[in-house]
């Protein structure tokens, strides 16, 4: 197995790391933000960090392999859904937002298993897509950061909170979402023919 495919592999295993810290009860805070946070939130930076770095050594090396072309893109949505129903739980996310992502992946995963079956047509990622993860994973480290900022955004209540960390990530947030829309919108407008029979 090479570098690149033992980094996305280290990838998924992080993410049952990340989603059992909670149940260590860890107290604490420190700049006003939970210890819990902060660990979570370096797991989820390391994992997130691993996905770029794999791609550019497959790509460099000339080590692109059919198993990392599956297991890179599954890594990725495992991280992201993890870390979203995560903060569901904490109550800092609506549940609709992660609700949007999943939804999205099953589209577009249904449109490539069509592609394959039909001859291996492959749908390119948009921009949107490029924008839908960068934001996600940038408004993901920032929820973790300031926790309670997008519920009160959403409730309209701005006391005791950064207004200017608040605003960052709840339009980072914001913006996955859109993006997200957008780019299975792609996937169904680009792939439409491949379900005309």
């Amino acid at each position: 197995m090479n570098l690149p495919n033992k980094l996305t592999i280290f990838r998924i295993f992080l993410v049952p790391l990340m989603v059992i810290i909670p149940f260590f009860n860890i107290q604490g805070e420190w700049l006003n933000i939970p210890i819990e946070y902060w660990i979570v939130n370096i797991i989820f930076i390391v994992a997130s960090l691993t996905d770029r770095l794999d791609g550019q050594i497959a790509r460099k090396n000339n080590q692109v392999t059919t198993f990392g072309k599956f297991t890179d893109p599954l890594a990725d949505k495992i991280l992201v859904i993890a870390a979203l129903v995560m903060l569901v739980e904490y109550t800092r996310l609506p549940a609709w937002i992660p609700i949007i992502v999943l939804a999205r992946e099953f589209i577009v995963s249904g449109y490539r298993l069509v592609a394959v079956e039909k001859g291996g047509k492959v749908i390119a990622a948009s921009i949107w897509g490029k924008l839908k993860t960068v934001t996600q994973m940038i408004a993901i480290i920032l929820a973790f950061l300031d926790a309670h900022a997008f519920m009160e955004f959403l409730r309209g209540d701005l006391s005791g909170i950064s207004l200017v960390m608040n605003i960052l990530w709840s339009a980072m947030m914001l913006i996955s979402v859109i993006a997200t829309i957008f780019s299975g919108w792609d996937y169904v407008k680009d792939g439409k023919d491949l379900l005309k029979d």
